[in-house]
This record gives C-alpha cells, structure tokens and sequence, in this order.
C-alpha cells in the first residue's frame, strides 16, 4: 500500500513563519469613480451595462491620449479590457479614426477576441472595428509585404522546416548530429537580432558547419519562393529603413498603436514599432515584466524594463489588482517574485479571500510526487468538489512529467497534453534505450533496430538496407550480427559492435535499473562526444531525460516487466487520443509552466519544485554553458537565468484561481535535492523580521486543527465567534477556538 502524504500549509521545516495574504483591493469603480457630470461619462455608463467595470488604475490607462505610455499589467489584472477599452474610448471620445489606429497581439486567437470586444463597445459598430488594424506583427507586416509586391508562400509549418533541415543534413552527410529544431533557433534567434547569416559566429568548424547549413536552408527557401515567419518582420525592417517615403506614409497612417504582452518583445518587433510610432510617439504598451519567461525564443525583458528610459515623458500605469486569483496565492506570488532585482516595483492585490491556503508536498521522489497529485485529484472529483477539467498539473520540462504521465494514462484517468502527444518513451532521446532493452528480450525485433544505428556510429539507411537483405537470404536469430558483414567496416568498428552485441544479449538478466545503466556507458559516450549535440541546451535536456529512464526503471524487477509497462503506457495513450481532439473536454490538463502562460485554472498543481529542476540546472549552470543563442555573458548569465526560472515559479502561481498545490520531490535523478529556493525564500525570516524576533507579540484569535499531524490554523473571523468547531479544510478533521502569537 503506497504511504499516504500530507499537503501542509508551509514548505518542510519552515512552520514557523506563514505567507502574509495580499490586501482586499478598493472595490471601487467606474460606477463611484466617473461621476456623471464628466464629459465622457456616457462611455462609461455604456460599459457598465455590458458588464465592464473598470478600476481607478483601468480608468487612467483607457483615458490616456497623447504619448508613450507603459502599462504594468500584473498577472489577472485585466489588461485585454483596458487595451479594448481604450481603442474604443479613442474612436468615441477623442475622435480619432479607427484606420489610425493600430492593435498588434501576440497570437491570432487573441487578435480576433479584441476586435469582437471593440465591436461591442458603446458607439462603435463592427465595421469601425475592422477598420482597426488588428493582429499579429506577423499578419499586419506581411500584409505590407504583400502591398508592396511580395509573393512568397508562407512557410509557417515547423514539420516542414525541419523535415527540410533534415533533407540538407542527408544530402550533407550529417543525418542524425543535430536536431533541425536546434538549428531553426539559431537562425530565429540571429534574425531577432537584425543579423545576417554572415554574421554569425565562424571560429570553430562546428560554427563554420552550421553556417554553411542555414545558408542552404535559406537558398532552399528562396528557391522554392517561400517567406517565414521570421522573413517577414526583417523584410519589413529592411524595407522601412530604405524607402523612407513608405515608412512616413506609416507614420502618417498609424498615429495610436497599441501593443499587448510587450514583455515578449524581440529587438526586431521593438524596432519595426519604434520606427512606425515616430514622431508623436503615441504608443500604448501593456505587458507584465514579472511574466518575461520566453527569452529562448528571442524575448529581451530590457525592453520593457528600459521603456521610461527610451521615452523619457512615458505615463507609468500599474494595474495592481488580480482579479484571478484568492488573496492567500496573490500573497506567495508578491513574496515569490520580489527576490527579483531586475523588475519594476509592484505588490498584487486581490478581490477575493479564501479558506484554502497554498499547500506544500515533500515527496521522496517524482512519482511518489505523482501518485500523491492523482490521489488529491481523485478525491476532489469523487467528493464532487471539481470536474477533472478543474485542475493543471505543471512541469518545468517534459521530461520531468514522465512520473504524473505514466500515472494519469495507467489510472485511466482523462487528460490532455500539450507536447507532440507522444509519451516520454516515445521521445527520439529515450527509444533507442528503450529499443536496446527490446532486442534483449527479443534478438530478431527488427523493428526496434533503425533507432540504435546512429549510437553504432553507422549510417542508418546502409545498414538496414543490408540487414534486410541478408536476414531474408539467410535469417539469424539474433539480427544485429548481420551488421558484421557491413561493407567498410573498420576493424575496430568489427570489434566494437562485437562488444555491444555481447552487452546487449545479457540486458534482459539484469535488473531494468541496471540494464538501463549499462546502455548508458556507451548511450551517453555518444551523445558527449558528439560535439554537434552541444550547441545549444541540447545536451543537457538529454541527459536530465536519460536519468529519468532509470528512475521509472527502478519500479520494475524485471526488464521484461519494465516493457510491459512501457507498451501499456503507450497504448493507452494512443487511445486516449480521441478524448485530446474533443473540444472543452473533461480532462485534466497536462503543460509545462511556458505553455500555461496567459490561463487560469481553479486548481494548479506545480509539480518539481527543487532546485535543480526549478530553478532547472540549465540555469544554475548557466556560466559554464556555451549555447548560440545567449545574449547575457560573464556573471550576468547565470543572474539573468535565475531570475527568468523565479518568473517561471511565478507564472505557474499566478495561475490558480482557488487552490495551489506546490510539490518539491526530494530525491531527483539519484541525488537528494533542496526544495526551490523560490519556495523556501519567502518563508525565511528576513533582515527587519530577524531584528524585530523579541517584538512585542499580538494575540489573535484562531481556529486550530486538533489532528496532531496537522499544521493548519487559520484566523477566526468575527462572524464565526459564536460557533464551537468547524471542519479542517486541509484534513476534515475538527478544528477548535484558540489563540495564537503573531
């Protein structure tokens, strides 16, 4: 039977200190705050009959009119009102013709959601609002393109891209050293930057290498007449900076822009919209630099950071109040990210208190963490509590949810993922592990063979070409000894593939844990040594995902037992692909913290809180890596890596409307671990509170719960003085009256 674990109120070893919940936000608004004898009040009373009421910081923000303005909109804050409401305020109140205006988002979904919100508001009709130039940078500057003769076909699919990387790497020789999407983010990151091909670097013959095959990949689109993503925003910079006659005509065109998540702006966006908004500068920014969590994809969070800097008469707005979120999880959230030093100064306040705090795990390990999380969910569900739609369970990277997946697809239990929809042994790094183990058990599984050639250091297509040929002229049971005729085998790559032939045949009279250790010794050479696979992080996130193999290893006595329970975890997956293509279907959601940026969830749980995988190892180690697509050098790097994973911790809280669940596993990947320095931190006395400890102390009354292996307290409001006992939100067991020092 599997030890049941405690959620508590507090990270393990820090009872002593609670979480502050944030401030009862002023619940006025626009209905207290316009009076009616104000000239623009029939706006706002419009508005409140469609149900949006804006407070006093919304209300200065959709007032603004002439010049920059930057609005700090934190997370729940209700920005997309304020930039809806605002263009509809300019059309109605200011007079200013919608074919002036421009509204760029950073997705096509959110694009069309604003301009249905526009056609709504008072006054407005929706051919005003078509005639707002709204979309994506993308949409919106390819449209110039195109205005101005372009006619590529946009080349928007990524399989695609990368199927024509890999073509290059074929005809190159190189197939299987590096993976297209590493490439492809080279290439994105260097034209983020207004640079050419050219530019980059050429010192070593790897670099030189990579450049010779981004050059052929542009040469390939070019001969093809296709247009990226990325092309489309530097043709436009390029265009705008040599025909000065067609950027004053934008200029003229475009008095009001309006820009949505301007934290995760790259310098060529920036630039494209700096250009364009000279010289009245009448440009509107609504972003959140807590939530600047995508500077892998070419984000710079100076942007938003140096904006008062670079618009010296910027209007600064802070929209202050969640909305989202109870008081008790927008408390952690202000106290995780203040340890942030490159931030603007904001303290989140909320709307609405709650009975449930944030709740703390500390399991031993990752799937002890897992069966825990399914165990609370269940219990939810069946109490009718929440719908199996009601809760997120979150990760830092895939590879580190391989515990609650393999756990959610054997209980049966519903849920989506948002990765490719393939399991964690389904991954390209993990299958050829997998696939050893597989010719172990069964030496003629030709099947499972294609994966392991790259890691024999042989080409894939020769060698199965002649494997087939001589297993059907003359079938061996075991199949890899074929491989000993390979025309052009050196001798010591005779031997080599002798010595792994002998190593793979005893596999399957091993423990799996073992088993998968002695592919390691020689799995692990070949991807270290091949200096290709270090250019990014690459490397890195294949060795975290290579000792998660051994960690579900470790749950079997057999190997035989542990592929069993790996083609049931992917049978059942792919059954449970019709539930992934049901829309709003009752499942639980599965996605890393990047890809739950912008939703809200009543229950989140936010899984691998440690260090080591958050704040992830890339981070802690980022001085001593040598990855292409950095911009941070020296002691910045690792500062800079550290406060991104901290807004990462903070996204994932932030995005919980009723209960927060935050586990941190204390073993990972064969080594003990701290929990997160992002959860510890707020509950360690600071400077003043340290200095303060002999304080006198106030008494205050509360209910304590009577279990003893219960930490839960809570105050004891006014309205239930007159009651004897209630039920324990965190264990159901009874709490009684007392009271307690704080």
């Amino acid at each position: 039977m599997t030890k049941q674990l405690e959620f508590h109120r507090a990270p393990i070893n820090s009872k002593d200190l609670s979480i502050h919940d944030a401030a009862l936000a002023d619940n006025r608004t626009s209905v207290e705050l316009v009076s009616d004898s104000e000239s623009d009040a029939f706006f706002f009373r419009a508005l409140e009959e469609r149900g949006i009421l804006l407070n006093e910081a919304q209300i200065e923000a959709v007032r603004h009119f002439h010049g920059p303005a930057l609005v700090l909109a934190g997370a729940g804050s209700g920005k997309t009102r304020v930039l809806t409401s605002r263009a509809g305020y300019l059309i109605t109140i200011n007079k200013i013709d919608p074919k002036q205006i421009m509204l760029v988002t950073f997705t096509k979904k959110a694009s069309e959601e604003m301009k249905d919100r526009i056609s709504q508001l008072p006054g407005l009709s929706r051919l005003q609002a078509n005639q707002i130039t709204t979309g994506t940078f993308h949409s919106i500057f390819f449209r110039l393109l195109k205005s101005r003769g372009y006619n590529q076909q946009v080349l928007s699919n990524e399989k695609r891209k990368q199927l024509a990387i890999k073509l290059i790497l074929k005809e190159q020789g190189l197939r299987d050293t590096y993976e297209p999407e590493t490439l492809l983010a080279i290439l994105s990151d260097n034209k983020s930057k207004m640079k050419g091909i050219d530019e980059l670097p050429s010192k070593t013959s790897i670099d030189k290498e990579i450049k010779d095959i981004l050059n052929r990949y542009e040469q390939w689109k070019s001969a093809n007449n296709f247009i990226d993503f990325d092309d489309m925003l530097l043709e436009t910079y390029h265009l705008l900076k040599n025909d000065h006659q067609l950027l004053q005509s934008m200029q003229n065109r475009f008095q009001y822009i309006l820009c949505d998540e301007w934290q995760d702006t790259n310098p060529l966006q920036f630039e494209l919209i700096r250009m364009i908004s000279k010289p009245n500068d009448h440009l509107f920014v609504v972003g959140d630099d807590d939530q600047t969590i995508y500077s892998f994809n070419g984000a710079d969070s100076s942007i938003i950071l140096n904006f008062e800097s670079l618009y010296p008469n910027t209007k600064l707005i802070t929209l202050d109040i969640n909305y989202r979120s109870s008081t008790s999880i927008i408390g952690l959230a202000n106290q995780v990210i203040q340890f942030n030093q490159g931030r603007k100064d904001k303290i989140l306040k909320g709307t609405k208190r709650t009975e449930s705090p944030p709740y703390f795990l500390r399991p031993s390990n990752t799937d002890e963490e897992a069966l825990a999380i399914i165990d609370r969910i269940e219990k939810e569900v069946n109490t009718g509590n929440y719908a199996y739609r009601d809760f997120v369970i979150l990760h830092r990277t895939n590879s580190s949810s391989r515990a609650v997946f393999d756990q959610l697809v054997v209980q049966g239990i519903p849920f989506l993922t948002y990765s490719k929809g393939e399991t964690f042994y389904e991954q390209p790094i993990v299958k050829p592990v997998i696939d050893y183990l597989r010719i172990s058990l069964d030496p003629g599984n030709i099947e499972a063979i294609p994966s392991l050639l790259p890691s024999l250091f042989l080409n894939r297509e020769k060698a199965m070409y002649h494997l087939e040929a001589e297993q059907l002229i003359n079938p061996r049971k075991q199949i890899l000894k074929h491989l000993r005729t390979l025309s052009g085998l050196k001798d010591f790559q005779r031997k080599q593939l002798d010595e792994r032939i002998n190593i793979v045949k005893d596999l399957k009279d091993l423990r799996p844990v073992q088993a998968v250790k002695k592919v390691r010794q020689f799995y692990d050479h070949y991807i270290e040594t091949d200096e290709r696979k270090g250019v990014t992080l690459h490397k890195e996130i294949m060795i975290e995902t290579l000792s998660e193999i051994e960690a579900s290893a470790s749950k079997f006595e057999t190997v035989a037992a542990f592929i069993e329970f790996i083609d049931e975890v992917n049978e059942k997956n792919q059954e449970m692909e019709t539930i992934r293509r049901t829309p709003n279907a009752n499942a639980v959601s599965l996605m890393t913290i990047h890809r739950s940026k912008g939703l809200e969830f009543p229950v989140v749980f936010l899984t691998g809180a440690s260090e080591s995988i958050l704040p992830h190892s890339s981070a802690l180690d980022a001085n001593d890596r040598k990855d292409m697509v950095s911009k941070n050098k020296g002691s910045k790097k690792i500062e800079a890596a550290i406060e991104e994973e901290r807004r990462l911790a903070y996204v994932a809280i932030t995005r919980a409307k009723e209960q927060l669940y935050i586990s941190s596993p204390s073993f990972y990947r064969g080594e003990e671990i701290e929990a997160s320095r992002f959860i510890l931190d707020p509950f360690k006395p600071t400077a003043d509170q340290k200095l303060n400890k002999g304080a006198k102390m106030t008494q205050i009354l509360v209910w304590e719960c009577t279990s003893d292996t219960c930490p839960c307290w809570m105050r004891l409001e006014n309205k239930d003085i007159s009651k004897t006992s209630r039920e324990c939100p965190m264990c159901k067991g009874e709490m009684l009256q007392g009271k307690r020092e704080v």
